[in-house]
């Protein structure tokens, strides 16, 4: 085959394939084992779903949201607002094939699903619906779940699927990002029967994506007209900075920097900011001062002030749309705006301060709300696999062989290591008194002047 991506090489016999995809699958979930002709993508999407202890004999997937909540959550979801495009690009596709179209979020949670009404009664039987969490972790592989693990397109045919009730269906589906930041914000898929296995389904969804992702660069440009920064800067290791139609990735230092600043709109002296970067006391203040002229030549003088340290317009950062939703109690909508841990490689004091806290206060938000669909989530992500706390949360509130097995394994885990203090095995809880920054430095550096 000469794209791997593509379920069906010209000429292949789909009934043929079907047959020696099942005969495959039956052996990877009795032995583990992958032979061909299974495709490497699909080889890997099994793994991950036998990694996550998905049953190949579940029934589908589980309904997260229903009624206002998921009304509530599409409203501000920004794919709502190219569903028109999609319906108008994909509908009658969908309709004429007796095929569904879907999209879900980052998170693989289907926010719209609509087709022929056949076809949906049928995927209604597997929960494909509105609501429902077609995450690789829990469903196994599946198109939207699977473009949305990897970050491309993808079609999942047939038996390909992990699922075995899943299995009688075919599905196409593209990632779509945001055009101004390039995070990965949701998925569009095609979902139906053996047909969709052709090359052109999987290009097709793609170029609707492509036109979606297109559009939305044209409907908002507004903040920027404003003046407005917005920084990307979780789960990524260097932040990503947007300002006047730019895009500018930043070095770790800078993205650091960069975040504080964000967080402290009235600015920042020089002792404040070496007190919140560096560890080491006897960092000098020449060296953040030759880190803050690197930084302005990158971002210009125009958004770079000094006396104090400050950014000349107003910032909006990925960090405070998650505290805005859970200050407000949206805690699905905040677990879906958390893209990982703050800058996860940081060792700056405040960062690492801010990154538990931030982290600490989510999972507390998802415990309390006690949805084990979301807990699930929260624990199958690769940040929080050995989380201790979110394990236990989850075996409670859903009590499966496959939970259970993973807590049993981390508290094996826990008991090799030997005793430990509670902060080394979860994040600690952290005050905001505790996370925000030093007036002033210690007496060792009174004497310093602010650049």
């Amino acid at each position: 085959m000469t794209d791997p991506w593509v379920a069906l090489e010209p000429g292949a016999d789909p009934a043929e394939r079907v047959r020696v995809l099942r005969r495959a699958h039956e052996r990877f979930t009795a032995a583990g084992t992958v032979v061909r002709p299974v495709r490497s993508v699909v080889a890997e999407s099994w793994r991950r779903s036998a990694r996550a202890r998905v049953s190949p004999e579940g029934d589908g997937a589980a309904v997260e949201l229903t009624d206002g909540d998921l009304g509530a959550y599409r409203a501000e979801h920004p794919l709502a607002k190219v569903m028109p495009l999609f319906r108008e690009l994909m509908g009658t596709f969908a309709m004429d094939g007796e095929h569904l179209l879907a999209v879900c979020d980052a998170q693989g949670r289907l926010l719209w699903v609509e087709g022929h009404a056949a076809t949906r009664r049928h995927a209604g039987r597997i929960n494909f619906v509105p609501g429902a969490r077609w995450a690789e972790s829990a469903v196994g592989t599946n198109a939207p779940g699977t473009a949305v693990a990897v970050d491309r397109p993808v079609q999942v045919f047939a038996t390909e699927h992990f699922m075995r009730h899943v299995q009688p269906w075919t599905c196409a589906a593209a990632p779509v990002h945001d055009p101004r930041t390039g995070r990965l914000i949701g998925a569009v898929d095609i979902t139906g029967g053996n047909g969709l296995a052709h090359p052109h389904s999987l290009a097709f969804v793609q170029a609707v994506a492509r036109a979606a992702e297109s559009q939305l660069a044209l409907l908002a440009p507004s903040a920027r007209a404003g003046g407005t920064v917005e920084v990307s800067a979780l789960g990524r290791d260097e932040a990503l900075l947007v300002a006047t139609g730019r895009k500018v990735r930043l070095s770790r230092r800078h993205s650091e920097i960069v975040v504080l600043l964000a967080r402290h709109p009235e600015g920042l002296s020089g002792d404040e900011l070496l007190c919140a970067l560096y560890e080491d006391e006897s960092v000098p203040q020449v060296t953040l001062r030759a880190e803050m002229a690197r930084l302005r030549r990158v971002l210009g003088a125009e958004l770079l002030r000094s006396r104090p340290y400050r950014l000349a317009v107003p910032v909006e950062c990925d960090v405070d749309t998650v505290e805005r939703r859970l200050g407000a109690g949206a805690v699905a909508a905040a677990a879906a705006a958390y893209a990982g841990p703050l800058l996860p490689q940081s060792q700056a004091p405040a960062l690492v301060r801010l990154r538990r806290r931030l982290a600490d206060q989510l999972r507390a938000a998802l415990i309390d709300r006690s949805d084990p669909d979301l807990l699930a989530d929260w624990a199958h992500a690769p940040w929080a696999e050995d989380d201790l706390v979110a394990w236990r949360a989850l075996a409670a509130l859903r009590p499966t062989p496959a939970v259970l097995a993973r807590l049993r394994e981390l508290d094996t885990e826990l008991a090799l290591a030997g005793p430990r203090p509670e902060s080394a095995r979860c994040p600690p809880r952290i005050s905001e008194s505790t996370a925000t920054l030093p007036s002033r430095r210690p007496p060792k550096r009174a004497t310093s002047t602010t650049h």
